[in-house]
C-alpha cells in the first residue's frame, strides 16, 4: 500500500518562473542605476546567462549556479565588483515572489489525512521561504550533508531514509520525466509525472501515472495504490 507522497518543489508545487523573472528584473534595474553601460543589457541577456553556465555546473548547488550566471550578467556592464550585493538582491526578490501553484495547497490538504507528505528537491526553494511552512513531515534538500542531486540513487535513498518505510510505499511526484519518474522508479518507488503543459511522453520514459494538475492526484493515487510497482 502507498503511505507516503513526496513532492518535487520547483515547477511542481512552486511557480518558480515568475519569481526568477522578478529577481532578474530587480537586478537589471539596479545594474542600469549603477552604470550607463548597462543600458544595452536586456532581460533576455540575463535569462540566457543561466543556460550558458548551467551545463558545466549542473551538479553544483543552485545558488552557486545562479551566482555564476549573475557574474556573467554583471560582466556585460563592467559590474563584476557588485556580485555579492546583486546576488543578495536577486535571492531576496526571488524568494519574496515565490508562491505555490493554485492547485498545490488544496492538493496537499486533500492528501494529508491519508498519506504522510514529504518534500525533496534539487533546488534551494526552502519550504518555509516559499509559502509551504508546516506542510510536510520531512524535507530533503540536495547538497545538504553532501547529498548529490537527482537523479543520483543516493538522493532517493535519502528520501527512503527520511520516510522510514520501504520504497514501494512511496510515490514521488514531479515535473521532470527523467528526475521525477525514471529515477524514483529505479529506486523502487512509484512515480507520478506532473505534466502541466501537456507535453508528449519522452522516449524511454515508461508508461505510468500522469496528471496535468495536482487536483487530479488523489484519484490517481487511489488507482495507483492497487497496482504493484514494476520498477525498472
Amino acid at each position: 500500500m502507498l503511505t507516503h507522497v513526496v513532492f518535487d518543489a520547483d515547477e511542481t508545487l512552486l511557480d518558480l518562473r515568475p519569481a526568477v523573472t522578478g529577481g532578474l528584473e530587480a537586478v537589471l534595474e539596479e545594474m542600469r542605476r549603477l552604470t550607463p553601460a548597462a543600458a544595452e543589457v536586456t532581460l533576455a541577456d540575463l535569462e540566457s546567462d543561466w543556460g550558458a553556465v548551467f551545463g558545466a555546473l549542473s551538479a553544483a548547488p543552485v545558488n552557486e549556479i545562479r551566482r555564476a550566471a549573475l557574474a556573467r550578467s554583471l560582466a556585460r556592464a563592467g559590474l563584476d565588483a557588485h556580485l555579492d550585493d546583486l546576488a543578495a538582491l536577486f535571492f531576496a526578490r526571488r524568494f519574496a515572489l515565490t508562491r505555490p501553484f493554485p492547485d498545490a495547497l488544496p492538493a496537499l490538504a486533500a492528501l494529508r489525512p491519508r498519506y504522510t507528505l514529504g518534500y525533496a528537491t534539487n533546488g534551494n526553494s526552502r519550504a518555509e521561504r516559499c509559502g509551504l511552512t508546516g506542510e510536510f513531515t520531512f524535507e530533503v534538500y540536495a547538497h545538504e550533508n553532501g547529498l548529490p542531486k537527482k537523479p543520483a540513487p543516493e538522493f532517493f535513498a535519502a528520501v527512503v531514509e527520511a520516510a522510514g518505510v520501504p520504497p514501494r510505499q512511496i510515490v514521488y511526484v514531479g515535473d521532470s520525466p527523467s528526475h521525477d519518474v525514471v529515477a524514483p522508479l529505479r529506486a523502487g518507488m512509484r512515480a507520478v509525472w506532473l505534466n502541466r503543459g501537456g507535453l508528449p511522453r519522452p522516449e524511454g520514459v515508461p508508461a505510468g501515472a500522469e496528471v496535468s494538475t495536482l487536483a487530479a492526484l488523489p484519484d490517481v493515487l487511489d488507482r495507483y495504490a492497487r497496482v504493484e510497482p514494476s520498477g525498472m
